[in-house]
């Protein structure tokens, strides 16, 4: 039968700047799978403006670490060679590979032009604070150490609709360049006006050259790397129309099975589903909405009301379009956007993703094996694995809630007859201890369930109604279901031909 489907981000913003994260996953790709990971979204692969640049700030979209441009071969993450490998590693034990893709912005630039702009009110980029004038921009990619190979486009000014930076005047600002048919993008997101600037160098979409191009460098991607589907960065800021366009012509490339989800970092609901309309629901998009309720959650301790956890979210109206998460690389300490779910509310908010029925959960890299940096945490892998272990092992089947108070939730999965072993009940409280009272089936009678996360040693035995009365210790989850022994296995053979028929699609 076919097991419920994670996805892992494999980094975090502070991995190390070595090289060797590529090698990293070709080494746990088999771990991971056997976890139930079977889907890893890996960072921009592209060369970034530095050999310790995240990818975010991308330089040469055709230069995979093969060039010896801004400062190495390698980009953060390892060379062309060690990336085919890792991608290869993932494929062949059944993995998925999502690559991330910088498409709003350019940065590192090879030279200035000079060339007129207006500057705009940073907090309304629709009104115009100055009058046209002249200034030197970095904006002209050429690209010299790849020479024209796998494409001759270069960029220059026309390219672009606003930059950042007066190198003649050493001075910054929001600067939307001057000319023909040249303007902000009206597809995008309307914060501050206009959010179609975002930073460096800002991609204009209204240019068909501008279109075409990035268009075949898709392409040429997906051809050179074999992935099984791209994250799209930052498409709140991006021409909504191209991003339709770039995901139909992707799918057109790769077939139905291509996925592709987009980061629209929006809490707000309406604007999330405006989005999957105007693109016609060609891609997913990640659960933000959730993400801040899990972060309130945390924050909030016993006043947040968890009976309310999925209300206002899109995992709730959008089930089949819904990445959900707990954090990020952006979530994380330090970082833009951040809204970090504490500590001890994170295994709770894993069990809300991984062991419900709707939503694509993405375990985060920084959470599982630990965040580098100035403020360093551990990973909390020995926290996860248990579940992790539930969602492949144990949810599956009728999913039925109770959501019947503000403390202490909980929900049961049915399990299903093909998977022997399944099913499990789940309870989460954010107060004192607490428990659940909740129908697994009449057909359990009898049996003995034990807690996954290890909270409790003794076991739950269900009545002869088909109920179980299910403990949790304080501020905690407890997953309960039949213990290990009794799960089905699949055999060597049923595994081989799985990840081979993962692998051919």
């Amino acid at each position: 039968m076919k097991r419920n489907h994670t996805m892992m981000q494999f980094f975090e913003w502070n991995v190390e700047a070595d090289g060797s994260h590529w090698k990293k996953l070709t080494r746990l790709a088999p771990e991971l799978k056997a976890k139930g990971i079977d889907a890893i979204w890996i960072p921009p692969v592209t060369k970034g403006q530095s050999p310790e640049d995240t990818g975010y700030g991308v330089y040469d979209l055709y230069d995979l670490g093969e060039f010896d441009q801004k400062g190495a071969v390698r980009t953060k993450y390892g060379t062309r060679e060690d990336l085919l490998e890792a991608v290869a590693a993932c494929v062949r034990h059944g993995v998925a590979v999502y690559v991330d893709l910088v498409m709003n912005h350019k940065a590192g630039a090879d030279e200035t032009e000079v060339f007129k702009v207006v500057e705009v009110n940073p907090d309304n980029r629709n009104e115009v604070i100055s009058e046209p004038f002249d200034i030197e921009g970095w904006t002209k990619f050429t690209f010299p150490g790849r020479q024209g190979q796998y494409s001759t486009f270069q960029w220059n000014f026309e390219h672009f609709n606003g930059t950042d930076y007066d190198a003649s005047q050493d001075r910054t600002g929001i600067y939307r360049i001057l000319g023909k048919n040249k303007s902000w993008s009206e597809n995008v997101d309307d914060e501050f006006g206009n959010y179609d600037y975002l930073m460096f160098a800002n991609i204009d979409y209204n240019h068909q050259d501008v279109r075409k191009e990035m268009i075949r460098w898709g392409k040429w991607l997906v051809d050179t790397l074999q992935c099984n589907g791209f994250r799209l960065d930052a498409i709140k800021h991006i021409n909504h129309e191209f991003v339709r366009e770039f995901a139909t012509e992707m799918i057109k490339k790769r077939g139905q099975d291509f996925y592709m989800v987009g980061e629209f970092w929006k809490p707000d609901l309406e604007s999330c589903q405006k989005f999957l309309d105007t693109i016609d629901y060609k891609i997913d998009l990640f659960d933000v909405s959730l993400h801040y309720k899990l972060h309130s959650a945390s924050l909030g301790g016993k006043d947040f009301d968890l009976s309310t956890i999925f209300e206002d979210t899109l995992v709730h109206t959008h089930p089949l379009n819904s990445v959900t998460f707990v954090d990020n690389h952006d979530s994380q300490p330090h970082e833009a956007l951040e809204s970090w779910v504490e500590d001890w509310f994170k295994p709770s908010a894993y069990a809300l993703i991984l062991l419900r029925k709707d939503g694509y959960p993405c375990v985060f890299y920084g959470d599982y094996y630990g965040i580098q940096g100035q403020t360093p945490v551990k990973g909390k892998q020995a926290e996860l694995d248990p579940l992790l272990y539930a969602r492949y092992h144990k949810a599956y089947g009728e999913q039925k809630d109770y959501f019947d108070d503000p403390h202490t939730i909980g929900w049961v999965r049915q399990g299903v007859p093909e998977l022997e072993g399944s099913g499990c009940a789940v309870v989460i409280t954010n107060a004192n201890d607490g428990e659940k009272r909740m129908f697994v089936g009449k057909q359990r009678a009898g049996e003995e369930w034990m807690d996954l996360t290890g909270h409790h040693d003794h076991t739950v035995k269900i009545e002869q109604d088909g109920y179980g009365i299910f403990p949790v210790r304080a501020g905690s989850v407890s997953v309960w279901a039949l213990p290990a022994e009794e799960d089905s296995q699949e055999t060597e053979e049923e595994e081989e031909e799985e990840e081979e028929e993962e692998a051919n699609a």
